[in-house]
């Protein structure tokens, strides 16, 4: 179950990548109910949608442990 959270959580930052306010939001919530290792690999989606959408950067502080 906790992989099906894991991709929940990334159709979830898909649909509110438009808003770095909502995004960050969004990470924050998921930072405290995922797995470290599940952790990681968001950090890793993350840094795809940075790439297209450079505001979303500012939402990898929280994933820092």
């Amino acid at each position: 179950m906790a992989r099906a959270m894991l991709e929940y959580t990334k159709t979830i930052l898909n649909k509110v990548s438009f808003d770095a306010t909502l995004f960050c939001r969004e990470v924050q919530k998921a930072a405290n109910r995922l797995l470290p290792a599940e952790i990681e690999e968001l950090r890793i989606f993350i840094l795809s949608l940075v790439q297209q959408n450079p505001e979303l950067n500012q939402s990898l502080i929280y994933l820092r442990s």
